[in-house]
């Protein structure tokens, strides 16, 4: 694929990035695209490898050397057409996805693998500005209706595989804007929401019905769900993980979810009472995932004081750790455009307290550093090492760590069955509860997870949901092919 000695002639380029001293004044995205010869030259990159394991590495099953190889011919859009059979939203993943498929990149084993997720956002952002990306509602419609619970990239990818297959669906969102996590948990300089709403434009004139501020099972009846022939649950792992902590309830002590959605709507001119803010505060951020970067990247643009990261597991290695040999997702040491923008970054370091003033204000957090002790056998064990205690000056403290699993109410009045992690319980390949007609995908089944699962996870479950009304289905998942409408 590509030119066959493209991977030793080219080197891998990555776009580049506005300064910093200008990027943080406002939320905009920051990128500065490769030229068009630019990104011909990373598709030749892409080796003749006979097995290629970046399929491996993408839950999609995205056809990588296909697409690469016809961006290397320069004919764009029939990478438009290969890209979208397997992925409906290469706009977002193009953006948000880690790139699991450039961690098994074969070149990637001797030099920087084919830069396959620059390469996505390029092929789809040319066939938007190409108006190759048309609607196209189906033909035919079957008469079936189908609820999808939740607007996120699971719901999305449902939606339009099922109303592609001629059902009508309509999707509730509880929030007052489609997108779920896309819309308000991701900040705006990471991906602009326009590129969420011309999407949603495509999806409206195939015919898919939006319905925001509806909350199943609270401002919306439960029972309204039986008038569907199908319903489809993808709410989401929104139950956010706190800190057993004394002082955590403390005024300054705050969800990274509820800052970064707050942030969001401002930047679309909300209004936002008692917005959380760092302006001129020192902001500690609690959890060294992608949310916690986030927080990082807002703060700075808020204008914080300070900004200081807190990590309680080891430092990663510079360089893919041998634990995570190649094709695996490496153990390695991820710096984000936020971390650069400013942060001081500490691992091994564990919160013992927050500390308040008189009036419940936060003020400080006492922490000491930790080591993981490891037992074959055993779970790991954290200890606590004698003399490190610190306390550290602190206004704004943000919990960045992670998701529990989804909310109990529809599972608890629909009488879902829940797994030991609390996820809706379904099984993988079926995506069916122990309620026949209702189905489940993405984060609310598997926990949470990558953009790229979430969207696999809905293809799949709408192509179940498919079989289970009509008896069999066209609908194609991974490289089945067939599944090139919609562009």
């Amino acid at each position: 694929m590509g030119k066959v000695t493209g991977f030793k002639e080219f080197e891998r380029k990555d776009e580049t990035y506005k300064q910093v001293k200008d990027r943080v004044k406002n939320y905009n995205e920051f990128t500065v695209p490769l030229s068009d010869k630019g990104m011909t030259e990373q598709g030749s990159r892409c080796m003749d490898c006979g097995i290629p394991f970046c399929h491996s590495g993408c839950p999609l099953g995205n056809l990588i050397p296909d697409f690469n190889h016809m961006v290397h011919q320069g004919e764009w859009q029939k990478a438009s057409w290969i890209l979208h059979a397997t992925n409906n939203f290469p706009e977002f993943t193009g953006r948000l996805c880690p790139a699991p498929c450039e961690q098994a990149c074969v070149l990637g084993i001797i030099e920087d693998p084919v830069s396959i997720e620059n390469i996505e956002k390029n092929i789809v952002e040319r066939a938007f500005k190409e108006g190759w990306i048309k609607p196209q509602p189906p033909k035919v419609r079957t008469g079936k209706t189908i609820a999808v619970v939740g607007s996120g990239p699971a719901g999305l990818a449902a939606a339009q595989q099922l109303n592609r297959a001629g059902h009508t669906v309509t999707v509730f969102e509880r929030d007052d804007a489609i997108g779920g996590l896309l819309r308000y948990g991701i900040p705006n300089f990471k991906m602009e929401k326009g590129i969420i709403d011309r999407r949603i434009a495509i999806l409206e004139a195939e015919g898919i019905i939006f319905k925001t501020n509806v909350n199943v099972g609270v401002n919306y009846d439960i029972k309204e769900l039986k008038k569907f022939d199908a319903v489809v649950l993808c709410g989401g792992s929104t139950e956010r993980r706190s800190l057993p902590t004394p002082g955590v309830e403390a005024n300054g002590v705050v969800q990274a979810m509820d800052f970064l959605t707050q942030q969001t709507k401002v930047v679309f001119g909300q209004k936002v009472k008692d917005q959380v803010l760092a302006t001129g505060k020192n902001v500690i951020v609690i959890g060294g995932g992608d949310t916690g970067s986030d927080c990082i990247g807002t703060s700075n643009r808020q204008g914080a004081k300070s900004v200081v990261n807190f990590e309680i597991m080891p430092k990663p290695p510079g360089h893919r750790s041998p634990s995570t040999p190649w094709p695996y997702w490496p153990l390695q040491l991820k710096t984000s455009t936020s971390h650069k923008e400013g942060v001081e970054r500490n691992w091994l370091i564990n919160t013992k307290e927050f500390v308040t003033n008189s009036k419940g204000e936060l003020t400080a957090l006492k922490t000491v550093n930790v080591e993981w002790e490891m037992v074959p056998g055993e779970r790991p064990k954290l200890i606590e090492v004698p003399g490190t205690e610190k306390t550290w000056k602190c206004d704004l403290a943000l919990l960045a760590l992670g998701f529990t699993g989804p909310e109990a109410t529809i599972a608890d009045q629909l009488g879902i069955h829940r797994d030991v992690r609390s996820n809706y319980k379904a099984e993988y390949g079926k995506y069916q509860t122990n309620i026949p007609k209702v189905f489940t995908a993405g984060d609310m089944r598997r926990g949470q997870s990558l953009i790229v699962w979430a969207i696999s996870e809905g293809r799949e479950a709408a192509r179940q949901v498919d079989i289970f009304l009509m008896g069999k289905s066209d609908l194609s998942t991974k490289n089945e092919g067939g599944d090139l409408i919609g562009l």
